[in-house]
């Protein structure tokens, strides 16, 4: 997974991570955020589409519950895994904190994952990643 180049956004849609420190864009109109509960050590995955409208949530999944991450009732367990699909519009940005207690978020793209940090290339700590389209210059 390759930082888009300069222009490279042109055309088509790719996903952009905004931080303290400047901007990182990937060339991809998909990917799968997965993420490690603070509290209950619970995996969770979600899979995104990047879209001209916007970030869409395709699917969720979480391995098990906890507080504040119980799956809706429409959730399936399936291998192990509660899975549902969340109702929503697609969403111009999507804020990711991260409380240091449960690790870093992950990016999966085409069988590969990688840490926030490694793809935006600096530690992020307990500071917010902002996640959106990429807008074209």
């Amino acid at each position: 997974m390759a930082a888009a180049p300069a222009g490279a956004c042109r055309g088509g849609v790719s996903l952009c991570f905004a931080t303290a420190f400047g901007v990182k864009a990937l060339a991809l109109t998909a990917f799968t955020l997965v993420w490690t509960h603070s509290i209950a050590k619970v995996d969770w995955q979600e899979d995104w589409r990047v879209t001209p409208a916007g970030l869409e949530l395709v699917q969720a999944r979480v391995k098990g519950t906890g507080p504040g991450m119980e799956p809706p009732p429409e959730a399936r367990l399936v291998d192990g895994w509660f899975q549902w699909r969340p109702k929503r519009e697609a969403m111009q940005e999507v804020v990711l904190g991260n409380s240091g207690a449960a690790g870093e978020w992950r990016l999966c793209h085409d069988g590969q994952c990688r840490t926030l940090p490694e793809i935006v290339g600096h530690p992020i700590g307990a500071n917010v990643i902002k996640m959106s389209v990429c807008k074209n210059p």
